[in-house]
Parts: C-alpha cells; sequence; structure tokens
C-alpha cells in the first residue's frame, strides 16, 4: 500500500492522519487509526498536565491528614498498576515485533505512544498516596481525565472490531499464511486498555474514606459535602438528603449540618485579620513594627487599630478593600476562570445554530445525511451541558467568597465596636451600628455573585459584535452606535435612582432610629398617653420615605423601557443600515437567526451593567460606611497604665478629662490606698460618674496619669442587664460556685427577689431587663461585680435605686468595712450620707474638679463644702434615728460646731416621728437585716433547699416558667393563601389585573416580531422589490414600539401596587404595634419587633416590587417559548410533559426546602444583631470586665451557626439550577432534534424555535427562583400581617368620652372596689381583692416589700394591666368604661426610670404642641431645670441624645418633673420618683410637688421614709393585699399594728 507522506503526522503514524472523505462527506463517518490513536489519547492526557496544578493545590490547602487504605484506593492503585504494566508492554513489544527484517516497520508513534501514556499514569499513580497521606478524598481532575479518555476511546473501539472482523474474513477466504501478529496483539491490548479506564472512571466516581486526622471535630452531623466524590459535588447530588427531608417535613434546626470548617470564624477571620492589619501598618508613616502573623491570643485575633496612635501621621483612610482582595482573592480568581471559559462556550451556540439553519436549508436542494444533524443537536446539547455544570461551581464559589466576606466584615465591626471611644459613639446611634452589619455587610454578599460582570460583559459585547461583524459586517457599527448612546442615558437614570436610594436609606435609617426609642420607651408613651404624636412623626418620616420609593419606581420603569427598547432597536438599526446600504445585502434566514442568537447574548451583559453600576456604587457607600467606621477613633488603651510599681491599687495624677469636646474634669489627684474604702460625694453632674469612667478608662484622657493595678469590677449608675437568666448575669462567664454563689446573693439582698420570679435564678431577664425593677437591676448589677472577686471595684450609685433598709444591708453586708469586699480597693459613689463615716476617705466634687478631701472627721473641721452638704441633707431628715445618732456622735467628737450639732438633733426629732420603710415585710416582724438568729434559720433552709432531690424536678418547672422572652417562631409548611389574599388587596384589583394584561400584550408583540423577520427573510421577491422591502421594514419597527411601551407600564403598574400594599402595611402594623398591650412587649424583645420595621419593611418596599415583576416577565417569557416551538414542531408538544413533570417536582422539593432555611437563616440572624445591639450598649461594662474576648466569641458562635442555617440554602440554589437548566437543555435537545430530523423546511420556524430554546434555560431557572423568591419574601408579609393582628389593648378614644367635661377629673377621687389584677394570662394575681377609698385632694403613701404589688396598683390605675376582677372609679366614673388616652391624658405619673426621646427638649416635653413657651419656661423654673436650659446654646430646642444620653440621670429625672408640671391633672402618681437624684434636687422636687400640687390627689409609692411622713394617708400592701390603711400618726399610736411593728424593728417607737 502505497503511504502518501505528505504530512509530517502521517509519517509519525505511518498511515494517513485526517481523511475528510472517511469522516465528514460520508453517509458513515469514521476517524484513521492515525488520528484515535494520538489526537484522541494524547488530547486527555495534555489536559492532565495542563490542570494538575489544582491536584497539587487542593493537596496544599486540605486540613485533613491521614486516609486509611481501604478497598476503593487498594483497587485504584491496582488497576493503574495494571495500566502502567499494559503500556510498558506495548513499548516492548513494539520493539519486538516491529522494526526487523521480515517484520512491518516501526514509526515513531510505536515508541512515543506508549511513553507519554505511560508519564501520565504515573503521575496519576503518584497522587493515590499523596492524596491518602493529605486527606484528600476526591479529585477532580482525575475524574475528568479518565471520564475524557474512556469517551475518546470508543470510536477506536469500533474501528477495532470492524478491523479484527476484516482479518477473520481475509484468514478465511485465503487459505495461504498471513502474518497478523503484532495486529492482534494491538487488539488485545486495546481492549484490555479500555476495560481499565473504565474501571478507573467507575472508581472516581466515588469518594475516598475518611481521614484519620482532621484539623477540626468531625461530628456525626457533618456535610456530606466533605466527603462527597467530585461527580457528586458537581450534580449537587450530596444535597438529595436533605432535599428531600425538607419536602416530606419541613426542617428543623436539628436538621441541618454542621459549618464547613474553612466557612467558620475561626479559619475566615485569622486571614483577614493578617491582611488588614498590613494595610493598618502600611497606611502610617514613619512606624517600622514588624508584626508576626495574625496574633493568635488564645484563638482570638487581633485587629489593629486604624485611627493610629496620636502621634502616627495618618496617610489616608485604611481601607476594607485591599484585605478583602488578599484574603478571599484567590477563590475568587479561580471563579473569574470558569466565567471566563462559560463565556466562550456561550458564543459557540449561535455558531451551531447555523449550521442546524443551512442543514435544514440545503436538505431542501439535496438530501443530507441524517448524522449530521443529529450530531449538531447533540453538540448544542453538549455545550449547553458544560455551561450548566461550570456555572454551576462558579456561582456556588462566588457564594462562598459573599459569605465568607460577611463573616470577616461582621466580625471585623463587632470586635471595633468594643473599643470605640465615646467621641464616635456620639456620631452614631447603636441603631445605625448595626445596620453596619445589618445592611452594609450583607451587601457584599449579595454582590461578589455578580462582580465578575465587570469584565465579562464587555467581554461578552465585544465578541458579539466579532460575530455579528461576520454576518453583517459594518452594519453591525450603526447597532452598536444605539447601545453607546443608551448608555450614558442611563448612567444618568442610575445616577438619579442612587440619589434616591441613599435618601431613601437616611428616611429608613431615621424610622428605624425613631422605632427603636418609640418601643424602647413605650410604657412611657402609653402612661402619658403620648402614642399618636410619635405615631405622626414616624409616619411623617414614612411619607418621605414612600415618596422617595415612588420616585424610584417611575425612573425603573423607565430603565426598563430603555432596556426592552435597547435589543430591538439594536437589532431595527443594524438590519435597516444593512438592507437599505445595498442592493446586494439581502436578510438570510441564517443571518437573522445567528444575528437574533447574538444580539439575545449581548442582552444580558448590557442590562446588567448599569444595574451592576448601580450596585458597585451602592457598595462602595456601604464600604465608606464601613471605612468610617473601622477607621473610627477608638479607647486609647494606654490612658490607663498597670505599673504595680506604684504606692496604691487606683490613682489618678493631675488628670484632666473630657468627654471628647470640652473638658469635664481638670485637676483630679485621687488615691486609693490597698483595701480602703473611698467615696465620691457632690451635687448632680459635679462630675463623680465621670471620676469613675476615668479610672477605667472611657474617657479621653487630655493630661495626667491613670493608673490601677488588678482585676477590675464595675456597677455602673445604670445597670446593664443582658437577656439571659439572673443567674448568668450574675455569674457572667464565670464557673457556678454554689457558695459563694448563695454568699453573694444573700448579701446583695437579692434571696427574696429570687424567690418571687417565677422560675427562681433561671427566670430570663427580658431586654434591657424590662420585666425587673430599678432595684433589682441595680442589685444583679452589683451581685455581678461581687461575685467576680475583683481586685479593685468601682461602684457608681449602686446604692440609689434601692430602699433605705435594702440600701443599708448591702452597705453593711457587701460594700462597708465588715462587709464581703472589705479586702478589696472600692471606690463608691453615693448620695447617702449615712455611710460616710464609716469611709476611709471621701472626696467631694464640685463642677468638675474635687473640692476638698479627707476623712469623715476632718471634712466635718474644715467646715467647707462637705459640712453645706451635710446640713442640706439632715435638713431632709430622711435617715434612721440610730444612723443620725452615729453621725451626731461622730460630729460632736470632732467638731465644736454648734450649728451642725443643732441641725443633727433636728433631724433626729424629725426621724423618731416619721421612720417608716417598705423594705419590711409586713406579716413577719422579723426584717430584711434580720436578728441574727432568722439570717442563720434562713441559711439552714438554703441548705436542705438546695438537696439534690428537689433539684431535678424544679430544674425542668424552673425551665418552663422561667421563659418570659417567647422564641420567635419561625412559620413552618408554606405560606398561607390568605397571605397572598391580603397583599393583593393592598395592592389593588385594578393594578394587578393591568400587570397580568399588560405582560401579555408584552410577549404577542414580542413573538409577532420574530415571526414576521421569518416571513421576511423566507419572501423571495424582497431581492427586486424594495417598496416590499420597506414595508416589512417598518412593521418591523412598529412591533419594537409597541413592545417598549408596553414593557414601560407593565413595569410600572406593578412597581405602583406594591409600594401601595407597603404604605398600607406599614401603617396598619405601626398602628397595631403601638396599640398593642404592654404584654406584648414585656414577652417580646424590642429588637424583633424593631425587626418588622427594618428588615421585612424593607422587603416589601424594596423587594416585593423587583420579585414580582420578574416572576411575570419569567413566566410569560417561559409560555411564550413553549408556544413558539410548538408552533414549528408540533411533536414537541408530547416531550413538553415529561418535562414539566420533571420540573415541577424539582420545583417542589426545592420550594419547600429553601423556604424553609430562609426562615431558619432570618430566624438565626436576629440574635447576630441583638447580641450586637446589646454589646454596643454595654460596651463599658464588658470592657471594664475584660470579658471582650467572651463576647467576640459569642458573637463569632451566632454567625456560624447564622452560616450554618445560610449555606445549606445557598446550595439549594445550585442544587435546583443544575437540574432545571439540564431540564431547559433537555428542551434545546428535543427542540433541534425534531428541527432536524422532523422533516420541517421552513428553515426560519426552525431558527426561531431553536434560538428560544436557547434561552429558555436561563428563564426557567430564574422563574422557579422568583416563584420562591415570592414566597420567601412574602413571609415578610405573613410577619407584618401577624403582628398586624396582635391582640389590641381597649380603644384608645370612646365616643362616649366626648360628653366627659374637659377638666374631668375635677375633684380627684380614687376608689378600687375588690380590685384583682394579674399581669398576663395565666399568671396569679398580683392584688387580691384590693378596697380603699381616697378623696379628692388627699395625700396618700404607699409602702410594701419589692413584689408587694405597688407598682401594679399604678398600672392598674392607668390600665397598662387590665383588671381580672373588681373596679377602680376615678370621681365616681368607672375606668373600665373610657377610651384610654382619655384615662391617661387626665393623670399624671412621675415614672421610676426617666425616659426620654431624642428630639429637642420641647418635643420632650410637650409633644402635641399645646403649651406655649412661656408656660414651658414656668415648668423648668419649677422644675429647677430654668438656669440649666437657659446655658445651652439651643434653649428649649437642645438636641437630646438617644436615650437622653446627653442628660445626667438626675436632670432626666427633672425633665420628668417638668412634663408633669406641666400637664396639671387632678391625680398624680409619683413611682419611686427621687432614687437617681441627690438630697438637694430631692428635696426641691418634694417642696415643689407640695406647692404645686397641693389641690391635687398624689398617690406616692415610697422609698425613703419623709416622702410620705406628711401624708394624709398610708396603705400598707403585702402580697397583693393591703393590710392597713390610715394615718400615719394613727398607726403608730396602735402597737398591734403592723406598720408599728416595722416602726419599732427600726428603733422608732
Amino acid at each position: 500500500m502505497e503511504v502518501n507522506t505528505s504530512s509530517p503526522m502521517d509519517e509519525f503514524c505511518g498511515s494517513t492522519f485526517w481523511n475528510s472523505t472517511e469522516t465528514w462527506w460520508t453517509t458513515d463517518p469514521d476517524f484513521t487509526p492515525c488520528f484515535e490513536q494520538t489526537v484522541l489519547v494524547w488530547t486527555p492526557c495534555a489536559f492532565y498536565w495542563l490542570f494538575v496544578v489544582f491536584d497539587f493545590y487542593y493537596l496544599k490547602a486540605s486540613l485533613d491528614r491521614n486516609i486509611p487504605w481501604n478497598k476503593l484506593n487498594v483497587s485504584k492503585a491496582l488497576v493503574n498498576v495494571g495500566l502502567l504494566v499494559l503500556t510498558a508492554l506495548d513499548l516492548i513489544m513494539a520493539l519486538i515485533k516491529k522494526g526487523g527484517d521480515d517484520q512491518p516497520p516501526l514509526y515513531k508513534l510505536d515508541v512515543w505512544g506508549p511513553i507519554i501514556k505511560f508519564a501520565t499514569f504515573l503521575l496519576i499513580f503518584l497522587f493515590i498516596p499523596l492524596n491518602r497521606k493529605y486527606g484528600v478524598q476526591t479529585t477532580g481532575c482525575q475524574f475528568l481525565f479518565w471520564f475524557l479518555l474512556t469517551i475518546f476511546s470508543i470510536p477506536r473501539c469500533r474501528t477495532e472490531v470492524r478491523a479484527d472482523r476484516l482479518r477473520q474474513q481475509l484468514l478465511e477466504s485465503q487459505q495461504e499464511d498471513l502474518e497478523y501478529a503484532w495486529e492482534e496483539y494491538q487488539y488485545t491490548s486495546f481492549f484490555v486498555f479500555f476495560t481499565f479506564t473504565s474501571i478507573m472512571l467507575i472508581l472516581n466516581c466515588f469518594a475516598d474514606g475518611m481521614p484519620r486526622q482532621t484539623k477540626y471535630q468531625r461530628g456525626e452531623n457533618e456535610i456530606p459535602e466533605l466527603s462527597a466524590s467530585f461527580l457528586s459535588r458537581i450534580t449537587y447530588q450530596w444535597f438529595d438528603k436533605m432535599a428531600l427531608k425538607g419536602y416530606r417535613n419541613p426542617l428543623e434546626e436539628k436538621d441541618l449540618w454542621d459549618l464547613r470548617p474553612q466557612d467558620s470564624c475561626s479559619e475566615v477571620m485569622p486571614t483577614f485579620a493578617y491582611h488588614w492589619n498590613q494595610n493598618v501598618r502600611k497606611n502610617y508613616k514613619g512606624r517600622a513594627r514588624v508584626e508576626p502573623k495574625a496574633q493568635f491570643s488564645n484563638g482570638n485575633v487581633t485587629f489593629e487599630n486604624p485611627h493610629g496612635e496620636k502621634n502616627g501621621r495618618k496617610k489616608g483612610v485604611a481601607s476594607i478593600m485591599p484585605p478583602i482582595y488578599k484574603s478571599f482573592g484567590g477563590v475568587f480568581m479561580f471563579g473569574a476562570l470558569m466565567k471566563l471559559f462559560t463565556d466562550c462556550l456561550t458564543f459557540a451556540q449561535p455558531q451551531v445554530l447555523s449550521l442546524i439553519i443551512s442543514f435544514v436549508e440545503d436538505q431542501d436542494k439535496e438530501k443530507q445525511p441524517e448524522w449530521k444533524g443529529i450530531l449538531y443537536s447533540v453538540l448544542l446539547f453538549v455545550l449547553a451541558a458544560a455551561q450548566t455544570f461550570i456555572l454551576g461551581q462558579y456561582f456556588h464559589r462566588m457564594f462562598i467568597v459573599g459569605l465568607r466576606i460577611r463573616t470577616a466584615l461582621i466580625n471585623a465591626i463587632y470586635r471595633k465596636a468594643l473599643r470605640i471611644s465615646n467621641s464616635t459613639k456620639k456620631e452614631s446611634t447603636v441603631g445605625e451600628i448595626v445596620n453596619l452589619m445589618a445592611v452594609d455587610a450583607q451587601r457584599f454578599m449579595e454582590l461578589t455573585t455578580y462582580l465578575n460582570m465587570i469584565w465579562s460583559a464587555p467581554l461578552q459585547i465585544g465578541l458579539a459584535l466579532f460575530f455579528l461583524w461576520q454576518q453583517l459586517g459594518p452594519s453591525v457599527l450603526a447597532g452598536l452606535a444605539v447601545m453607546i448612546i443608551l448608555i450614558p442615558v442611563n448612567g444618568v437614570i442610575a445616577s438619579r435612582i442612587k440619589t434616591y436610594q441613599i435618601r431613601q436609606m437616611k428616611y429608613k435609617d431615621e424610622r428605624v432610629k425613631l422605632m427603636n426609642e418609640v418601643l424602647s420607651g413605650i410604657k412611657v408613651l402609653k402612661l402619658y398617653a403620648w402614642e399618636p404624636s410619635f405615631e405622626k412623626q414616624v409616619l411623617d418620616i414614612r411619607d418621605k420615605e414612600i415618596a422617595t420609593l415612588r420616585s424610584t419606581a417611575y425612573l425603573n420603569a423607565s430603565t426598563s423601557f430603555l432596556w426592552s427598547c435597547a435589543p430591538f432597536l439594536v437589532s431595527l438599526v443594524t438590519f435597516a443600515t444593512y438592507v437599505l446600504t445595498s442592493e446586494a445585502n439581502q436578510l438570510s434566514v441564517e443571518k437573522v437567526f445567528v444575528s437574533l442568537a447574538l444580539f439575545d447574548i449581548m442582552k444580558i451583559p448590557l442590562t446588567v451593567l448599569p444595574m451592576l453600576s448601580v450596585d458597585i456604587a451602592e457598595t462602595q457607600v456601604s464600604v465608606n460606611r464601613i471605612n468610617k467606621f473601622l477607621n473610627s477613633e477608638e479607647l486609647d488603651p494606654n490612658s490607663v497604665l498597670h505599673d504595680p510599681s506604684k504606692p496604691h491599687p487606683m490613682s489618678i495624677e493631675n488628670g484632666e478629662f473630657s468627654w471628647g469636646d470640652e473638658i469635664t474634669l481638670r485637676n483630679i489627684n485621687i488615691e486609693v490606698r490597698k483595701s480602703s474604702l473611698v467615696a465620691l460625694v457632690g451635687t448632680v453632674g459635679s462630675g463623680k460618674s465621670s471620676v469613675v469612667q476615668a479610672f477605667l478608662g472611657e474617657m479621653e484622657k487630655l493630661a495626667g496619669v491613670v493608673n490601677t493595678v488588678g482585676k477590675l469590677a464595675y456597677v455602673p449608675q445604670q445597670a446593664w442587664i443582658q437577656n439571659a437568666t439572673v443567674r448568668d448575669n450574675i455569674l457572667f462567664g464565670q464557673t457556678y460556685d454554689r457558695k459563694r454563689y448563695n454568699k453573694v446573693i444573700d448579701a446583695c439582698a437579692l434571696r427574696a427577689d429570687i424567690d418571687i420570679l417565677s422560675a427562681g435564678d433561671q427566670t430570663e431577664i427580658g431586654e434591657k431587663g424590662i420585666n425587673l425593677s430599678g432595684g433589682q437591676k441595680q442589685r444583679i448589677s452589683l451581685a455581678r461585680a461581687v461575685y467576680s472577686d475583683a481586685d479593685l471595684y468601682l461602684l457608681d450609685d449602686p446604692l440609689s435605686a434601692v430602699d433605705a433598709h435594702v440600701g443599708k444591708h448591702i452597705f453593711e453586708e457587701v460594700i462597708g468595712p465588715k462587709g464581703m469586699l472589705a479586702r478589696k480597693s472600692r471606690v463608691l459613689v453615693t448620695h447617702g450620707v449615712t455611710f460616710l463615716p464609716q469611709v476611709d476617705s471621701i472626696y467631694v466634687m464640685k463642677a468638675g474638679e474635687i473640692s476638698e478631701s479627707g476623712t469623715f472627721d476632718q471634712l466635718v473641721k474644715n467646715k467647707g463644702a462637705f459640712a453645706d452638704f451635710i446640713i442640706q441633707h439632715l435638713q431632709d431628715g430622711n435617715e434612721e434615728e440610730e444612723e443620725l445618732n452615729q453621725i451626731k456622735r461622730q460630729i460632736s467628737s470632732t467638731a465644736d460646731d454648734p450649728e451642725l450639732i443643732g441641725s443633727v438633733e433636728k433631724a433626729i426629732k424629725l426621724a423618731r416621728t416619721e421612720s417608716l420603710s417598705d423594705s419590711i415585710s409586713v406579716t413577719s416582724a422579723d426584717s430584711l437585716m434580720g436578728r441574727g438568729n432568722s439570717l442563720r434559720r434562713r441559711a439552714k433552709r438554703q441548705d436542705s433547699h438546695d438537696s439534690v432531690a428537689s433539684a431535678a424536678s424544679l430544674k425542668k418547672k424552673q425551665e418552663v416558667e422561667g421563659k418570659l422572652i417567647e422564641t420567635e417562631k419561625s412559620q413552618t409548611g408554606g405560606v398561607d393563601f390568605a397571605v397572598y389574599k391580603h397583599y393583593i388587596k393592598s395592592v389593588g384589583i385594578f393594578l394587578s389585573v393591568a400587570t397580568l394584561v399588560l405582560n401579555f400584550v408584552f410577549q404577542a408583540f414580542q413573538i409577532g416580531s420574530n415571526l414576521w423577520l421569518t416571513k421576511w427573510a423566507n419572501d423571495q421577491r424582497v431581492e427586486n422589490d424594495t417598496s416590499l422591502r420597506d414595508m416589512y421594514l417598518g412593521v418591523y419597527g412598529a412591533f419594537g414600539f409597541g413592545q417598549g411601551l408596553t414593557s414601560f407600564f407593565s413595569d410600572l403598574a406593578p412597581a405602583l401596587g406594591t409600594l401601595h400594599a407597603a404604605y398600607v402595611l406599614h401603617s396598619m402594623l405601626l398602628d397595631n404595634v403601638l396599640k398593642s398591650p404592654m404584654t406584648m412587649f414585656d414577652t417580646t424583645p424590642v429588637g424583633r419587633i424593631l425587626s418588622r420595621f427594618s428588615k421585612d419593611v424593607e422587603s416589601v418596599d424594596q423587594k416585593m416590587p423587583q420579585v414580582i415583576s420578574d416572576c411575570l416577565w419569567c413566566a410569560y417569557e417561559v409560555l411564550a417559548t413553549i408556544v413558539v416551538i410548538s408552533l414549528s414542531t408540533p411533536i414537541f408538544l408530547a416531550v413538553i410533559v415529561p418535562i414539566a413533570i420533571l420540573y415541577y417536582f424539582a420545583q417542589r422539593f426545592y420550594v419547600a426546602t429553601s423556604r424553609q432555611l430562609m426562615r431558619l437563616e432570618s430566624v438565626s440572624r436576629s440574635p447576630i444583631y441583638s447580641h450586637f445591639g446589646e454589646t454596643v450598649t454595654g460596651a463599658s461594662t464588658i470592657r471594664a470586665y475584660n470579658v471582650g474576648d467572651r463576647f467576640i466569641e459569642e458573637s463569632d458562635a451566632k454567625v456560624d451557626k447564622n452560616q450554618v442555617c445560610k449555606y445549606p440554602s445557598v446550595i439549594a440554589n445550585r442544587w435546583l439550577a443544575i437540574r432545571l437548566e439540564m431540564v431547559g437543555n433537555l428542551i434545546i435537545l428535543f427542540a433541534s432534534l425534531f428541527a432536524v430530523l422532523g422533516g420541517q423546511t421552513n428553515p426560519g420556524l426552525v431558527g426561531l424555535s431553536v434560538s428560544y430554546a436557547l434561552q429558555v434555560t436561563q428563564t426557567l431557572n430564574w422563574l422557579v427562583r422568583m416563584t420562591s423568591d415570592i414566597e420567601t419574601n412574602i413571609v415578610s408579609v405573613e410577619r407584618i400581617k401577624e403582628y398586624g393582628e396582635t391582640k389590641q389593648e381597649a380603644p384608645w378614644e370612646l365616643e362616649a368620652d366626648k360628653n366627659k367635661p374637659k377638666n374631668w377629673p375635677e375633684e380627684g377621687r380614687v376608689e378600687f372596689q375588690n380590685f384583682q389584677v394579674r399581669y398576663r394570662e395565666g399568671l396569679d394575681l398580683v392584688l387580691r381583692g384590693v378596697s380603699f377609698n381616697i378623696k379628692g385632694g388627699e395625700k396618700v403613701g404607699i409602702v410594701g416589700r419589692t413584689g408587694a404589688g405597688k407598682s401594679s396598683l399604678t398600672l392598674a390605675l392607668f390600665r397598662i394591666i387590665e383588671s381580672a376582677g373588681g373596679r377602680i372609679a376615678i370621681d365616681g366614673v368607672d375606668i373600665a368604661t373610657m377610651g384610654l388616652h382619655m384615662l391617661r391624658s387626665r393623670l399624671t405619673i412621675i415614672p421610676q426610670d426617666p425616659v426620654l426621646f431624642s428630639g429637642s427638649l420641647r418635643m420632650n416635653l410637650d409633644p402635641f404642641e399645646v403649651n406655649t413657651d412661656d408656660e414651658i419656661w414656668k415648668a423648668l423654673e419649677l422644675s429647677h431645670l430654668k438656669l440649666f436650659v437657659k446655658s445651652l446654646a439651643a434653649g428649649l430646642n437642645h438636641e437630646i441624645a438617644e436615650g437622653g444620653e446627653n442628660l445626667s440621670v438626675g436632670q432626666r429625672q427633672l425633665v420628668c418633673l417638668a412634663r408633669a408640671l406641666l400637664r396639671k391633672t387632678k391625680v398624680l402618681v409619683l413611682d419611686e420618683a427621687t432614687a437617681a437624684v441627690d438630697l438637694e434636687t430631692d428635696d426641691l422636687i418634694q417642696k415643689t410637688i407640695r406647692t404645686e400640687f397641693k389641690e391635687c390627689t398624689v398617690l406616692t409609692i415610697a422609698h425613703r421614709l419623709n416622702t410620705i411622713l406628711d401624708s394624709d394617708k398610708v396603705i400598707v400592701l403585702d402580697k397583693g393585699q393591703i393590710t392597713e390603711f390610715a394615718s400615719p400618726t394613727e398607726l403608730l399610736d396602735n402597737p398591734k399594728s403592723a406598720f408599728y411593728s416595722m416602726a419599732k424593728d427600726a428603733n422608732l417607737v
């Protein structure tokens, strides 16, 4: 046989390499043996050598080690050895059997073929032990290599079998011997080789066993992905279990898998912190500090402070972007590579489409071999499938990057929040800081998936133009021009949208901030009946917000108009230019459809680019907000030194401090000796608390030295209580030591309180300690400090909120020289004079300076500010007699000052007559302080109570009873149809119908224009008739115009409708939340209600409109596709049914699982934010106790838990996408197969149906995504609706109220008739049948132990809690028959904790603006605030910070007094109002109340004796019943009264 040795490949093989007549122009195609043995074998080998780097990377990145030998890897190794032996044998046999004298010649192929295979197999063989050692359970490159090798060997199977058959025939026909030894050997060797490769392929479908050593504990609940094989990973088959489980019954938290270690905080944070710290360091010139890699302090990551030391010159802001690139860029780049790959695949599709069209066109002229048509169809399918799998992995990678970035940012923000300085804290409210986490970090995550479009979109546009140029030549430029013109137009619109969005975010922040305050201060709003004023404020902001959203809706509709016109305009302009430029240019079917397909490809990048630019701009805003926060000033960690060489454990020398603006403290010199007790006294606002803050390092130190040595404990003036059990609040992260714990509880007088609570110390405390009284919070806060067993104690007025006796008890048992803390160094801020003689030294503060200091005796001798302070204090006369005697002795022994001694004696006389206290349990004569024996008795009782037997049974009961906060229900199962109905009703019927119709018309125009094009391209007459051509062009243009218009309105209608719905829903939510009874706020954390107002309202505002219009668009698009394909190939309808069934199942499985995952995710998200909010509020306490690390760990754990729910929902998306896109790919396959085989002769219709089929994959995918998005977002509507339907309190206004006189109540008679009340359904009664009468104008004091029902009495008077029996009448009118506002606005209360709202001072005094300025100034004067307000620059318009932070607690109390003076109603209730005020102020308040409210009925819940001494009557409550009701003198005259025994206990009688 003469060999044609024309090409080098032919010489290499010794046979023909490529023969097109044999391969292409035939009805029975086949490759040449040379091609099969070179290209088809070497391609897989080259692929593997190229991508082997990934295998090395996975070895390096693996967190696990040491997979044991098992059947699988042993079989792999054995088969691999087999292949190595076989290829070596091939080489040896070739050298033996060929190249001899009477043997066939030896070609290069016979030597190089086996060598190349051998090298590749050897490389793969090496990876078997390596993967084992490094714990890599599966590798993709190897799987793909075996897959390709097996597939590519199939053609050679056919060739070998045919050749063998031919040999057999020759041997039979010709009798003489022919030598086929080499061919026979090759035949056998190839089939052994083929068997082995197939086995390897099957073995590579499975993953290896579990590694023995893992960096992180792998539980049984570990995510199956970690040990899934490559095949299972790309098809997401490992997720099936979860999808099935979620379909059968709603998923719960326990069904979820553990987090992948790579995504947990402990892996993500160190990397990010390392790069962040590098970035920060780079930002400072002149600071050469070499740092270790991410610093681990016990697994904690330290972030450097970008604000830097005062001297480091700053070179701009440290941005979070570079560290993000460096930490997560690797995965991102790999994703980008995949994206590039899929982009190229996208452009192969139109090329194949043109082949199919020309195949059908050629069928007309002569019969084409059928296999080509089938090949094209299959090729189209393979391209689409490859694209599906690669895109699946791409999105998966991007989501992971997004999740990790979010983790990194949330943690960075959290760690920063623990360290920001007070001036930074002033700039942003808690709400805004939480928003950085909730909104800005989230936005990042949403962007990462699309970020690659930045380069991918221009690339796609460029490629599309290149291929279009080949079809239509220069006319493409006309189309391009249209696109380029549209881009700036869009840019303008986008930037407008952007400004609106910023504005809308600002309004949203304002609204949420206001809501936060309203919800935090809801009790006060209810007591004052101020809800309407605040509701109006919220709605005003909401109106602005909706107006902004409406403008955005119009702009969005116009963008949509432009974008639906854009592809059309482009094709119209291009085709028109093409046809009109030259007579020779005729549209053929192939040109039209290939161009349309290319225009379609361009549509997505063109749509995405402007959206992307908006998103990037938004993210830029977020980046700037986060940067600003992360770069903000931190507390200087070096402002407090810890120098053990200093003589005293705590000292300040020449200190000057500020809160960020003007100097607050100057010339401060304080030293606290070891184990001594130092008191700070002074009037309100003199800077006592600031000194404590200076010791803690919370203030900005301008000069001087602060030094503390040892572990600190701190009791803030306003107790910070976590949302946890009482015990957790006291332990504060330390281990539980029963003995010490009980001792602390008794010392802090908490035993009785804990006994009252439903579940003892396992009772859960609401947010901010909502279900505790002020005194209880304060004592828990103190117990926390005592339990922490620190060396240094800073006590900021811990005795202010507690009753006098309790205060005395606590001082003796805890703070004083004989207390639990006697050996510690302590600083005590106090208003009480009583304890001062027992203090080691006293510092008197005045206007931010220390006016004098020394021991009690020295100061009394000095006759300075301190002596005045004491005289002032004694005149108030609210001390016990024995204490006064003590002070008297103390004073007379030191000072011979008759004035002082005189005033002491006066005070003693007063005290004899007036003493009485509410701290004594009325029924038992043994007081809290006890006579020694009762304490002993109690201790014994306690020990037996702790016995094991009762403990177990108690624990169960306690857990149930102690839950105050109801756990947030994540609803399970489908969303009720009622919710959809409710929503559609809110949208409005007209707009709903309009939307459907408009979308239908839009699709009709679109299909119309495409069918018209086909008609035009098929019309032969156009070549000669220009008028006909112009007619075609004109109608085509008209179709396009119709499309644009309908698209504008079909976008606008749902947007306006959904906005209307959003408005209606928010108003309803707000109205109902404000009208909810107080119990709802006690059992629901503020954060949860707030998330309805932020998260859920946002999704109704912004997500719903988008999702709804997208969903409708997709649904219509899919319908259109099915219609078009069925038009051209009716047989397609037969396939639709099975495909639809597949689709339906994928969709049902997905929606059930995904919806539940989304719900779990959102439930697990709120704890991150509420924990964060809590941390920001209690930051100073956390820092003082130095437990920041523990809180960071808690936060990390919460973030991880959120990821546990988030990750499966990301996977669910991919799982669905892969399955749906394969359904779409089947549609492509069948559409093209039927077109090719079904004998359809109109190439136009074929082109149309296939080009529609090509788009359907994405659309199907989006459709399910959108329907499930609607379901997930409708959950927000469901939650809003749920809150909108909560139980309401009684109506605010009633018709009957209008008949009541304007100035009701005129007398102020109050009568209780057998009144009973309980806090919530199912709880015990707190008042059990209370009856008494108070005449108009009487002053009545109410006393009784904590929990006796004092506050309940006032709450019942205001109907905050409704009666459970009996009635209350005011001026003879049953208050239950009135509207709540009528009632509440006619009573006045000065509540226990003063609540102020951010806004002007004026707004805080008079929110309805009914008083004149003069009236307000008068009230301020009477409440002793006039001087202070006059001194403010803005006067009445002085802005008050959130929660009134910029006023001292005393001043806030005075503002509350001013409010009461302005209302001036007949009935006034005073609730322990004077607790936080120093004695001078207290005196002023008492005077004001006595004079200004002379005519009124005053009910006082008493704390100090003098407050109720001159009252007309005293009510003694115990356990919810009145034990005594008479005038104080009458009760004291009766030795049998409980009142008398109290007085006796107090040594008064």
